[in-house]
């Protein structure tokens, strides 16, 4: 009754690898919770209705032009909110992603991607705040050691 199991090998552990790991892992989870939060802020904006009593004095403005109110008319309509939101939608899920892959060591080339949508203020993450981690990790990621890490 001999029986041979089957048993994995053991992973390589490289102390290269996971030095990388560890630097890496606070800037990735930093743009993953700030990509998160301004990706649901997103969804919330996008669905929330409109309080229109607020925004009575702008359209009873006689000097308000009419270009402005048609445009802000638009941009208030389901699919102006949709075509508004959703570029923000999608650069924070890049980013977001970008991040996952970056604290994983999976994909370098995600990972700059991330790092670099979070330093352009209007398209990363929580605005300003993201330059923070972003040059943190491009900092980090070009680093030999680093780049070498990833698979």
């Amino acid at each position: 009754m001999d029986e041979t199991h089957d048993i994995p090998p053991a992973p390589d552990f490289n102390p290269s690898r996971a030095k990388a790991a560890q630097d890496l892992s606070v800037p990735a989870i930093l743009m993953l919770v700030m990509a998160g939060l301004t990706f649901l802020y997103s969804l919330v904006s996008m669905v929330t209705p409109v309080d229109t009593e607020r925004l009575a004095p702008f359209f009873n403005n006689p000097d308000m032009p009419q270009q402005w109110k048609d445009a802000v008319t638009w941009m208030l309509s389901p699919m102006g909110r949709i075509v508004t939101t959703a570029p923000g939608l999608v650069l924070n899920g890049l980013v977001a992603f970008g991040g996952w892959k970056m604290k994983n060591l999976q994909s370098y080339g995600w990972a700059m991607t991330a790092a670099i949508l979070c330093c352009i203020p209007c398209c990363g993450p929580c605005s300003c705040l993201s330059l923070v981690p972003g040059i943190w990790s491009l900092i980090l990621l070009n680093r030999p050691d680093v780049k070498a890490a990833f698979r």
